[in-house]
């Protein structure tokens, strides 16, 4: 019986996650044909490449999409995991097909629009798809296989080399479609965040206060938030710092529930000092999952 229940949770989680792939592949599809194509805009990495080259030849997008992420699905493959590379691999050629199947409407050809609603669009696909388990870019690949090789971050490569794209756009296409494309390039970075860090963000808040134990019950009790206590000393003063015991609360919640914590918070003593963090990530623990999770 057990066993039966982890394959049916195993099914509804690989399940879900090839949902995302597919979404990812549609919406994603509709940014570069509904919106990037028709006005002669770019994106960064492998894409932006592709979109580049057929702008300049009559070599099909589709086609170069695929072609150009080959090496990039065998790179994944040895640099992080077989399934990860299967499912790139599968995300990347669906991305292919779908640009040279599905006919999307030309929703406008106002530069803006298209630049941010492309962009829009073209980070939510992108954003679903890593939510799959997938990537439609081989470009974040490279990134962290050269970032193993040389003294720089994936972001800071990821950055370098979509420098060297919208150059070369500048250079062969117009300074006016590299600034558009740039524009496309941040609205599209900044969707896939969002995608993949979840509407809720994580915030860590650290509380110190005279009234730990109450806050603690509090926390667990009402909030149902799992807390950790840190053994600390007052540092108002000298004195304080020798002979002032404190309970250092720290707990992780979700943006939404931050104001009404605080507010409870501050209720029970209202000289309470709060740190806020945010997280780019939590696992395990008792922590309130983000959709899609």
């Amino acid at each position: 019986m057990v066993g039966k229940k982890r394959d049916i949770k195993t099914i509804l989680r690989e399940f879900k996650e090839y949902f995302f792939i597919l979404l990812g592949i549609v919406v994603a599809g509709f940014g570069i044909k509904g919106f990037l194509i028709p006005n002669g805009f770019i994106d960064g990495g492998i894409t932006g490449v592709s979109l580049l080259v057929h702008f300049l030849t009559p070599i099909s997008v589709s086609i170069l999409i695929f072609a150009i992420n080959i090496p990039f699905i065998f790179l994944a493959a040895k640099q992080v995991s077989k399934v990860f590379a299967i499912k790139t691999f599968i995300a990347i050629m669906g991305l292919s097909i779908c640009l040279l199947i599905v006919e999307y409407p030309v929703i406008t050809s106002d530069k803006l629009l298209v630049s941010v609603f492309g962009g829009f669009l073209l980070g939510s696909g992108i954003g679903l798809s890593m939510r799959g388990g997938g990537v439609l870019d081989g470009t974040e690949v490279l990134s962290i296989y050269l970032s193993k090789k040389v003294s720089m971050s994936v972001g800071e490569i990821l950055f370098a080399i979509n420098v060297v794209i919208f150059s070369f756009a500048a250079f062969l296409l117009s300074v006016e479609v590299a600034l558009y494309s740039i524009l496309i390039y941040l609205t599209a970075s900044k969707t896939m965040d969002f995608i993949i860090t979840g509407v809720e963000e994580y915030i860590g808040l650290t509380i110190i206060s005279k009234n730990s134990d109450r806050i603690r019950k509090r926390l667990i009790g009402d909030f149902k938030k799992g807390v950790t206590i840190y053994k600390g000393k007052g540092g108002y003063s000298e004195e304080d710092s020798r002979n002032i015991d404190i309970d250092i609360i720290y707990t992780i919640v979700t943006r939404f529930e931050v104001s009404r914590i605080k507010s409870e918070i501050k209720s029970m003593d209202p000289s309470a000092f709060i740190i806020e963090q945010s997280l780019n990530e939590v696992s395990g623990g008792v922590v309130k999952k983000r959709p899609f999770q």
